[in-house]
């Protein structure tokens, strides 16, 4: 475990970061960060892919008036994969959109990650999102060896507080994450509609046709769809789950 450092952002953000080399550094890594654990936990997991320009603003829409607004109103922690594209692209422009000060935690396989002023010899390697509060960069060379770190990393953080998984788009690792998260007992919530792995995976919870991938994660009865357009079911959904606390 390395100890933290603060980087800064083209557009003067500032976020900090370690690296881990173990699960089990996960917790004194969170704890090395100064982000309070038993908080409300919220996973995003998914991608922006293959979207409509009309779809994409629904998309957006998720984020900017339900997601941020949530975390910011509950104080809880934001979990995703950190880099500067799809969803944790969304997830960090409505954090800065909303003024948040919620934490927002990428969790990035170390080779893949491009940091401010830095490069990389891998060609699938992207930028941090430049929004985002703190980042764990995990062991990894590919895009969804962070996938049980993302899990983990929730876990640790929320402890004994609820915390909750919303599936929007995604491709072929999204459905990794996704079962990571079943694994750790964690609600998914499914964003039916906005294409891709959720629009599949929502087929398969009506009974329809769907990917051998989506049998688990139904079978775990934690699962649950809801339509793109209906962002109140969607906050309902949440702050149910994150009463829990109380």
């Amino acid at each position: 475990m390395s100890t933290p450092l603060k980087v800064k952002f083209s557009m003067q953000s500032t976020a900090t970061i370690a690296e881990l080399e173990s699960l089990e550094q996960v917790g004194a890594t969170i704890r090395s960060l100064q982000i309070d654990h038993d908080r409300p936990v919220l996973v995003v997991i998914g991608g922006a892919s293959k979207l409509s320009p009309s779809d994409y603003e629904l998309v957006k829409q998720v984020f900017e008036s339900v997601l941020a607004p949530i975390a910011e109103q509950w104080k809880a922690a934001v979990v995703d994969g950190g880099t500067d594209a799809g969803v944790m692209r969304l997830m960090g422009h409505a954090r800065e959109r909303i003024a948040g000060t919620f934490p927002l935690i990428g969790v990035t396989p170390i080779e893949l990650a491009i940091l401010p002023g830095g490069e990389s010899s891998s060609e699938s390697a992207a930028p941090l999102e430049p929004h985002h509060s703190h980042f764990l960069l995990v062991p990894g060379s590919d895009w969804g060896d962070e996938s049980h770190w993302m899990a983990a990393a929730a876990t640790e953080i929320a402890k004994s507080a609820p915390s909750v998984t919303v599936l929007v788009n995604g491709g072929d690792i999204t459905w990794r994450d996704a079962l990571k998260n079943v694994e750790q007992l964690r609600p998914l919530l499914v964003i039916d509609g906005s294409g891709r792995t959720a629009n599949i995976l929502a087929a398969g919870l009506r009974g329809e046709p769907t990917d051998d991938r989506a049998i688990p994660l139904i079978e775990s009865g934690l699962v649950q769809s809801i339509e793109l357009t209906n962002l109140v079911e969607l906050r309902t959904a949440i702050e149910t789950i994150f009463q829990q606390s109380r």
